[in-house]
């Protein structure tokens, strides 16, 4: 609470995140100084008044988590961080927006202390927070034991008018309420400005009817402005048994004589002379990038961020004591770190598929990989969105988180965008391995998600069934092409589309023992012979790329995935019987085996030998590995409305076709 302060304190403090904040900006020539001037005083609320966190820590495990959803405003994010302590000095704030700064144009995770997660496209911000405090809910109701609350902490988010705009965070806000994740608190930074002007032409939604339809807790009219107002708002809010919104009215570019209240303020720099007419305003008379003793003093929060933390030391230890094994087993989720014996859980379960042998579609081979390591890896925290019968992301023992129940099990709804933003949230918090799943087209709706988790490489595995035209009857609409090339292009992404049982488990362990960065699963809807491989072979598959079957003397290399090696051993033997011998490289992970050195991959795919790949996909990505010379057995139209069979044979999916095309290319 920030009842004891005096209101001049209050607006110095509040004052100088406004003036650090334009002067950053100003200097950069680049940037959004409205936002961090208007919700300075939001700030100075919580952060002074209620937010538990370590300067000297960033990663206490029990710290609260603040998220600037409306990411744009990094200045007031910065500001807050070098203020209260972080390792943020002021040549960093100086040096915002430029080349390798600490200070970016956006927060970066793993880049600037104290920031918890990237954020810039805009709804995504408060759907991170959103899994942020499911995970926070469900770890405490795992481990909390009576009177020794040791996961205990609240999720905070800034958000503007563009946050609450975008269809994502209708997605996260809805599912927030159903889940009743209390310790959720979201600032709506209402000051009716986006880039376009005043947002009364295109934004007149009842925001405050919305929430409270959604299951929230809502506050409504706060003078944004008034700290001792906001304070009092977030001391309520943490009494409630629902995600808190408070409406928070303010002035974009509050502290400008003239240009607050503008849609001039909110993305450009001020200008020098309204940069001195602030000053004028504010009081303020040290020049750019000076801050005045009593400000650092009343903002430092070292000390109690120490204490804070030393007495949370001293309940884990009592805690340790009693319940060593709950606390090693949270201590080790926390870090990222896997059970000691998790490999041979993996061999284990490769040697179940390799007895087995079983030709079944590679989304049940996934289920089967679940089902193997689920009971060894209590932080996986799976789900799918909506269509947990068609992706099968389920397993015996798990259990659906309910507003009033922990599990293991998340029902996102028909979600994916929410499903896939919520998952980064819930790895970024620590303590699970979250993984959700939808049909491989659908993949276009969580794009931007994967493109974040990839960016912030952090552990989130995103499993995709239903992969090509295989899937039949349901048509183009649900037929994905491009999909899987597409995400090949994301930088930091590794795409596994495994051919059968062995390498659907060999997938899955290589994405769940990454960690630095996501995966995507990607499984088909038709059954799938299973492939023979010797031992060198399974354990090959962790290079993305291998030799499945070769021949003495082989003529050319057939490249494929998923669904087509089957096609491509098939038409191996077709040709073997007319004397032209080919070897056949499955490569489920393209990523993967692009990173392995040269020599390995040269052995693999051969030297002067013509290569054919074969995918049921646009050809345009394998001619990287056939070269122009090279032949893609590929499909670079829309699918149609047919039984899989039917289709692939009208694309070209033939063992006819692949022999054709290798004719071709060896003549």
């Amino acid at each position: 609470m920030i009842s004891s302060l005096q209101s001049a304190t209050l607006t110095k403090m509040a004052n100088a995140i406004r003036v650090l904040s334009m002067d950053a900006v100003q200097k950069a020539n680049s940037g959004h100084p409205g936002a961090p001037m208007g919700m300075a005083d939001i700030a100075v609320a919580l952060w002074k008044g209620h937010y538990r966190h370590n300067p000297s820590n960033p990663k206490w495990i029990n710290r609260d988590r603040f998220v600037l959803s409306n990411g744009h405003g990094s200045m007031l994010h910065y500001s807050l961080l070098h203020l209260t302590g972080y390792d943020l000095s002021m040549d960093e704030i100086r040096n915002f927006r430029q080349l390798h700064s600490k200070t970016a144009g956006h927060p970066e995770v793993h880049v600037t202390p104290g920031v918890e997660t990237t954020t810039g496209p805009l709804g995504q911000g408060i759907t991170n927070a959103v899994g942020m405090a499911l995970a926070e809910k469900l770890l405490a109701a795992e481990f909390n034991q009576s009177g020794m609350n040791i996961v205990d902490h609240h999720t905070y988010v800034f958000m503007g008018d563009g946050c609450l705009m975008e269809g994502i965070s209708h997605e996260a806000c809805s599912l927030a309420g159903t889940l009743q994740l209390n310790k959720l608190i979201a600032f709506w930074d209402d000051n009716g400005i986006s880039i376009d002007g005043h947002v009364e032409g295109w934004f007149t939604d009842d925001t405050p009817k919305r929430f409270e339809a959604y299951g929230w807790n809502v506050i409504r009219a706060v003078d944004g402005h008034d700290a001792k107002a906001v304070d009092a708002a977030i001391a309520a809010a943490k009494t409630s048994s629902k995600p808190t919104l408070i409406c928070c009215k303010t002035v974009i570019g509050q502290g400008s004589p003239n240009m607050a209240g503008t849609h001039n303020v909110h993305g450009a720099a001020l200008g020098e002379k309204e940069v001195a007419a602030v000053r004028e305003n504010l009081g303020w008379t040290l020049p750019p990038f000076e801050m005045p003793d009593d400000v650092y003093a009343a903002w430092d929060a070292k000390a109690d961020g120490a204490k804070n933390e030393a007495d949370w030391n001293t309940q884990f230890a009592a805690y340790t004591a009693q319940f060593p094994q709950k606390a090693a087993e949270l201590t080790r989720r926390m870090n990222g770190d896997l059970p000691a014996n998790f490999d041979e859980v993996v061999a284990n379960a490769i040697a179940s598929c390799v007895e087995k042998k079983e030709n079944i579609a590679t989304r049940k081979a996934s289920q089967n990989a679940i089902q193997a390591f689920a009971p060894s890896l209590p932080e996986f925290l799976g789900g799918s969105a909506d269509l947990t019968g068609s992706n099968l992301t389920n397993w015996k023992e798990c259990v659906a988180v309910r507003g009033n129940q922990a599990g293991n099990h998340i029902n996102y709804g028909v979600r994916e965008f929410g499903m896939s933003a919520m998952m980064n949230g819930i790895a970024l918090h620590g303590g699970y391995i979250p993984f959700g799943a939808t049909f491989l087209t659908f993949s276009d709706y969580s794009r931007n998600a994967i493109r974040m988790a990839a960016l912030m490489k952090i552990r989130t595995l995103f499993v995709f069934t239903h992969d090509s035209i295989g899937l039949g009857e349901d048509g183009p609409t649900h037929q994905s092409v491009e999909h899987i090339s597409s995400m090949r292009l994301i930088p930091n992404l590794d795409n596994w589309r495994p051919c059968d049982t062995v390498e659907s488990a060999a997938a899955w362990a290589h994405a769940v023992k990454r960690n630095d960065g996501p995966s995507t699963l990607i499984f088909s809807r038709q059954n799938l012979p299973y492939q023979e491989r010797s031992a060198q072979q399974i354990a090959d598959i962790q290079r993305g790329g291998y030799v499945l079957q070769d021949a003495a003397d082989a003529k050319a290399v057939l490249i494929a995935t998923g669904s087509e090696i089957e096609l491509a051993v098939k038409s191996a033997a077709a040709l073997a019987e007319q004397g032209i011998a080919v070897r056949v490289v499955s490569m489920p992970s393209t990523d993967v085996f692009d990173r392995q050195d040269a020599a390995y991959k040269a052995a693999v795919l051969g030297k002067g030998l013509p290569r054919i790949a074969i995918e049921a996909g646009v050809t345009d990505f394998w001619y990287k590995y056939v070269g122009l010379e090279g032949a893609v057995v590929g499909i670079d139209t829309f699918g149609e409305s047919a039984p899989a069979g039917v289709l692939f044979k009208y694309f070209g999916f033939t063992v006819d076709n692949v022999v054709a095309k290798v004719k071709a290319t060896l003549a």
